[in-house]
């Protein structure tokens, strides 16, 4: 008889998750520092790294059973790689490059272990991140700058196609779609809980929280609320459905789970880095780089569910990808107002989008006599 029980997401698996919260603060601290387009380049080539060690944790713990002594130690040594990979972010351009690098490689290493143990298994990621993707993070620890920056950009660009060039492999792969969502959406989940940090974490050491103060948090707490509802109220069940009822569901987990996810989270770490600047200085207008990193940001998020839709549907998100326009439409104007000003703007927009999404979908549940709540396929 064939067991039809949905795999869950495991006590370790989350365990593993606690270094993703610390290795995302890092990456958001970068941003603080470095509000340049060279800036966020840098930033994103050395998240992503941590992005596909995250990914590759996840697919095995997706295609094994992690519920054993072995496999539990694993998930703890990946954990502590990961953590030393998180450590040396900050100075991974300077110092501690071999730390970054070698914390990767040796992930990986454990990882493809971990993957070919006693296994028959059609992923072969892990052995491109070995012979690969390794020894140019190697290379790149080693080397000067900009050298260094050149080969890990180019280890991105490796990780990133890999699962396209590959596809001939992968389709042959059993996924379990409802454990891949739900651990995608933790992630996310777990880069909105650090934007939450970072505003209560600004505003503890001001010395007085004023009354504007008090509202930029308030006014940020809503728009972290609002990008939650966004994705969670509607997106996350449209995809467990897309990928449950793909025929090669590989075709929906690449880009819409794989690609489409680490677009969610750069644009979350990019707002959580303005919503600090607006919590710091919320009588001030926001600089360009704060700017766009709070506006910028939340427009990339609006717009990836257009471009994950079509990937899911082909049909196309209208009412996010139009406020998308309207929030990057808004980013010049955000230069010139208090930034509270700016924020409460964009927060009324998002929770607008809520609000127009859930009379759509109410009405037409009340069309056609269906209750009314999250539908696997929204028409927003």
């Amino acid at each position: 008889m064939t067991d039809t029980r949905e795999k869950r997401v495991t006590w370790a698996e989350l365990f593993f998750d606690l270094v993703l919260v610390f290795a995302i603060t890092q990456v958001s601290e970068l941003l603080h520092d470095q509000h340049t387009w060279a800036g966020v380049g840098q930033a994103l080539i050395v998240f992503m790294p941590v992005y596909w060690a995250w990914v590759g944790t996840t697919v095995h713990a997706n295609l094994h059973d992690v519920e054993n002594p072995t496999d539990r130690l694993g998930l703890g040594a990946l954990a502590l790689c990961a953590l030393f990979m998180a450590l040396a972010l900050p100075e991974a351009y300077g110092p501690r490059g071999m730390l970054f690098a070698g914390a990767y490689v040796a992930l990986r290493v454990l990882l493809a272990a971990l993957y070919l143990r006693g296994r028959q298994t059609f992923i072969v990621t892990p052995q491109i991140a070995v012979c690969v993707t390794g020894p140019l993070m190697l290379a790149g620890g080693l080397a000067p700058m900009p050298w260094r920056t050149l080969l890990w950009a180019l280890v991105a660009l490796v990780d990133l196609a890999a699962p396209r060039v590959l596809r001939s492999r992968m389709i042959r792969t059993a996924f379990d779609p409802g454990h891949l969502v739900e651990r995608f959406g933790l992630f996310l989940m777990i880069a909105l809980g650090e934007s939450v940090v970072g505003i209560g974490a600004t505003a503890a050491h001001l010395e007085h929280l004023s009354a504007a103060v008090v509202l930029a948090v308030t006014a940020a707490f809503a728009l972290a609320c609002a990008l939650w509802w966004v994705y969670f109220v509607y997106a996350s069940s449209a995809m467990r459905y897309a990928v449950a009822t793909a025929e090669i569901k590989t075709d929906v987990i690449r880009p819409v789970l794989t690609w489409g996810h680490l677009a969610f989270v750069a644009a979350v770490v990019a707002v959580a880095v303005g919503l600090t600047e607006v919590v710091a200085h919320p009588g001030r207008p926001l600089g360009p780089g704060a700017a766009a990193f709070l506006f910028g940001g939340t427009g990339l998020y609006l717009a990836t569910f257009g471009y994950t839709r079509y990937r899911m549907f082909r049909t196309w998100s209208t009412t996010r990808l139009s406020t998308a326009v309207v929030v990057l439409a808004l980013l010049p104007v955000a230069l010139l107002v208090p930034a509270l000003a700016a924020l409460l703007v964009l927060a009324t927009l998002v929770a607008g989008l809520n609000l127009l999404e859930h009379l759509i979908v109410t009405r037409r549940a009340l069309r056609s006599g269906t209750p009314t709540g999250p539908e696997p396929r929204p028409s927003t």
